[in-house]
């Protein structure tokens, strides 16, 4: 049945994604299953999306009620799930606007287009220069990819959107230097994901925030990974001490249901009028009542916020101690909350493949770093299974 599927899929499927050899079926929890039967440990979580895990009893009752009153009905009318989970953003967060999308790289392009447009209507014609990071992850679409620095990502989508800047991730130098009369805003993600987990250096976001501040700039922190619980804080923005103007959000908001929101200060939403931006599935009553959910759950438990803190800080210990085993395969640990990443020596691909051989989903990003972000429901005995697994593997790579 599997291999059937997967020849399918190569037969069907346009060739975008180098995906493993595994048709998962069914999930609960941390655990998903193959068409096959075969149980795996998962320990990717959609990409930091299944922040509850797969198939959470609670937001799985809210789709199905959802479902059975109203799917879709278009942004021509007001949506009551919408408000709701508006609100609730809005609540816990700096923001006083929300815009709802459908996924990260729309909330980057509405966050684009809003800085863009902010400048324009309330400081000069002449500005609509985005600095940001390389090594950064926006998005895959045009302006998203052009906003994201990495050129082995762009090359054969040439001509890339004009008004882009990129400088080196914490070099506050770099970032002062780069800025010129055409420049509105900052756009930087708090920990950089794709990149490889790559954290800020200590007091770096404050210093971005306070120079974006004395050159009448606007913030934008793209959140899409960081946030809804992924780091121990509702929001990434928490720990440094720091308010944004912007931040993006999507993977975990829906707790695994596609989509994304765009929240913004009240005198910069305002230069959204009718017209000047839109989505026709953006905050379907579906996507919203699973994202509802979710965030309550998040809320209303806080042992799952200060779980994820603890778990998080296991789960680096026991890489760490692996690190002290293998030096000559480890190079790093580093992340925050239950965004892990371990910095190999050498490209982890293989490892990757020995994982899923022994039960085990794991991700490699930037080619040579493991990336963990699972469920932020993982417990000490699925962690502890995880760093057996990557001893045993290491162990036979020395």
């Amino acid at each position: 049945m599997e291999k059937k599927l997967i020849d399918e899929s190569r037969k069907y499927l346009m060739n975008t994604y180098n995906r493993l050899p595994v048709v998962i079926r069914k999930g609960s929890g941390m655990k998903v299953w193959s068409a096959d039967g075969r149980e795996y440990l998962d320990f990717v979580g959609g990409i930091a999306v299944n922040c509850l895990g797969h198939c959470h009893p609670k937001v799985v009752i809210a789709v199905q009620k959802q479902a059975q009153r109203l799917l879709h009905v278009s942004n021509l009318y007001y949506i009551e799930p919408q408000i709701k989970l508006a609100k609730l953003l809005i609540d816990h967060s700096f923001a006083d606007r929300v815009f709802f999308c459908n996924s990260g790289a729309e909330a980057i392009e509405a966050a684009i287009k809003l800085a863009r447009k902010y400048a324009k209507d309330q400081l000069s014609h002449d500005k609509y220069e985005i600095i940001t990071a390389f090594g950064s992850f926006h998005g895959r679409t045009l302006a998203a990819l052009s906003a994201t620095g990495q050129e082995k990502l762009q090359k054969g989508f040439e001509p890339l959107v004009q008004g882009f800047k990129h400088v080196p991730f914490n070099d506050i130098n770099a970032l002062k230097k780069a800025i010129t009369r055409h420049t509105c805003a900052v756009m930087l993600e708090p920990i950089q994901g794709e990149g490889g987990v790559k954290m800020p250096e200590e007091g770096y976001l404050k210093e971005v925030r306070d120079l974006c501040h004395d050159h009448n700039l606007l913030l934008i922190l793209d959140e899409v990974q960081t946030g809804i619980g992924r780091t121990g804080k509702l929001f990434a923005y928490e720990h440094f001490h720091i308010q944004p103007d912007i931040i993006t959000l999507a993977k975990g908001l829906g707790g695994g249901v596609a989509i994304g929101a765009m929240l913004a200060r009240e005198h910069i939403a305002q230069s959204f009028q009718p017209g000047s931006h839109a989505s026709t599935f953006g905050g379907n009553p579906l996507a919203c009542a699973a994202s509802i959910a979710t965030i309550e759950t998040i809320l209303e438990d806080g042992f799952i916020l200060d779980s994820c803190s603890r778990m998080g800080q296991y789960l680096m210990n026991g890489l760490e101690g692996l690190k002290k085993d293998f030096p000559s395969i480890i190079a790093n640990v580093k992340g925050l909350g239950l965004m892990v990443g371990m910095e190999l020596t050498r490209p982890c691909a293989n490892i990757v493949d020995l994982c899923l051989e022994k039960g085990i989903l794991v991700n490699c990003t930037a080619g040579n770093v493991l990336r963990f972000t699972p469920p932020l429901i993982v417990t000490e005995k699925e962690i502890d299974h995880l760093i057996d697994i990557l001893e045993d593997i290491f162990g036979g790579l020395v």
